[in-house]
């Protein structure tokens, strides 16, 4: 994997602006912040968010995988001072499963989801290099 920063660009905070990987590549469909049994522990977007991460782990460990092979995110929220509000304690979280890997990524204000309790989604995927 390859982070594609041009010369004299800035650096983007959090993630990376492009990703150029090679190998078996993982695609994880839109992940929300409910345990195993489909029950959502927690109501806050960040309490979700640690749900959601720990969720993408469990199923990256089934293919031999982890948060260091993670090239591209697109989260979608639901309130964008929500995620604004608590940025920090969302930057915290992800650091803390997902290491100082910075995927290309986007995060969209959507007006709902289909899980109605749902506060974000994020799809994901990942590549294995050869």
């Amino acid at each position: 994997m390859r982070i594609l920063q041009p010369a004299g660009w800035p650096r983007p905070k959090g993630y990376s602006n492009a990703i150029e990987a090679r190998g078996r590549q993982i695609f994880v469909s839109g992940l929300v912040g409910w345990n195993e049994e489909e029950k959502f522990e927690r109501t806050d977007l960040a309490g979700q968010f640690e749900q959601i991460l720990r969720n993408l782990v469990a199923l990256l460990v089934e293919a031999d995988a982890g948060p260091e092979h993670v090239v591209r995110m697109t989260w979608y929220i639901t309130d964008r001072a929500d995620y604004l509000d608590n940025a920090r304690r969302i930057g915290e979280i992800y650091r803390a499963i997902m290491g100082r890997n910075y995927p290309a990524m986007a995060v969209v204000q959507v007006v709902a989801l289909m899980e109605a309790a749902a506060k974000i989604e994020i799809e994901v995927t990942a590549v294995v290099p050869d």
